[in-house]
């Protein structure tokens, strides 16, 4: 019975294996299906019986974060299968463009509780620039990548970057919003004796990107000595070798750092340029409580977008009769010169 109970556990061989069928065996991996991912996903109940009971209300959530993991995480599968094989520069480059629009559509319309207009364009760029900046170069030159874009690497290392810029610009964000609302008498006290805006909003930038780079700091704190990070076990998982997994690890952490710290200080600082005009005055007004609607953006954009047209359309049609005037101006000086002194 002992017996019985270790070969079910796996701490003992079955009768009939041997020593070869381990060594042909013994790394790989099994093939997980449906059934296993069933079996993990009663793990939610777990949650779900501590929200009724407590009274946490985060049943719905709960089940529609559960949904959108198995959704998302299947459709992601599918697409990056092709990515890989079809290996062309340009698919690769779309895909994390792609990536970094959903990464900055989560940030704005579903982490973050205040807004202001405009902070959809300013947190793409800001994610943009500071993912491919980092990404490219950590990707080619330190963990030597040749060329850079060979997906195996590029593409998961774009979504561990983006995954921890989203948390880090959403509350960097948020706490420079609320600053702007509770230190308003701060503020403007800085702009009345002569302060510039860049000036009266340091004490708020320097507060939010701290706040968005503590989670990093801590992060990398405790990991190997506490924590076993995703890519380290996902890669020991894989077959790779530990030390190498180790050091792609720490790869991994020093670039999440630094792009997070430029993604957060470029998204902070236009929020400062917002919530500061250049005439130097605070605007509290631009702040919109409550989550952002695509839709409205949408509105505001396509109505910006009629009146710039209609801005060039005058613009040319002024111009337009300012060159008529001139040229009847010149017409009539040229009939004036021509015109005898004399009468006879």
């Amino acid at each position: 019975m002992y017996s019985f109970l270790l070969e079910l556990s796996g701490l003992q061989a079955p009768a009939n294996a041997t020593l070869d069928t381990y060594a042909e065996d013994g790394h790989k991996q099994p093939e997980l299906g449906w059934e296993n991912v069933a079996i993990a996903s009663g793990f939610i109940l777990v949650n779900g019986i501590m929200s009724i009971v407590l009274g946490l209300k985060l049943e719905k959530s709960l089940i529609i974060a559960s949904i959108r993991c198995l959704v998302q995480l299947t459709i992601m599968g599918y697409i990056l299968e092709d990515v890989f094989k079809a290996r062309h520069p340009a698919i690769i480059m779309l895909m994390t463009c792609v990536l970094i629009l959903l990464g900055t559509y989560e940030t704005v319309y579903n982490k973050s509780k205040q807004t202001f207009r405009g902070m959809f364009l300013a947190v793409l760029l800001s994610t943009a620039f500071s993912t491919l900046l980092i990404g490219i170069i950590g990707s080619r030159y330190a963990m030597e990548q040749n060329p850079f874009w060979i997906p195996e690497t590029f593409i998961p290392t774009m979504g561990m970057l983006l995954g921890n810029m989203m948390s880090g610009m959403a509350v960097a964000l948020s706490s420079c919003l609320s600053s702007v609302g509770s230190r308003k008498e701060h503020i403007e006290t800085y702009l009345a004796f002569g302060a510039s805006r860049w000036e009266a909003g340091q004490s708020i930038a320097i507060e939010a990107v701290r706040l968005a780079m503590l989670p990093t700091i801590n992060q990398m704190s405790v990991i190997g000595l506490i924590s076993i990070p995703g890519m380290m076990t996902g890669q020991i998982l894989g077959g790779a070798p530990v030390m190498n997994a180790v050091r792609y690890q720490q790869i991994i952490m020093f670039l999440i750092s630094a792009s997070t710290a430029l993604g957060v200080l470029s998204a902070v600082v236009a929020c400062i340029r917002v919530m500061i005009d250049n005439r130097h005055r605070l605007r509290p007004e631009r702040i919109v409580n409550g989550k952002a609607s695509i839709f409205r953006d949408i509105r505001d954009l396509i109505v910006s977008a009629w009146k710039f047209g209609v801005y060039l359309v005058c613009c040319g049609c002024a111009r337009r009769k300012q060159r008529r005037g001139s040229y009847q101006e010149d017409d009539t000086d040229h009939e004036d010169a021509r015109r005898p002194l004399l009468n006879n």
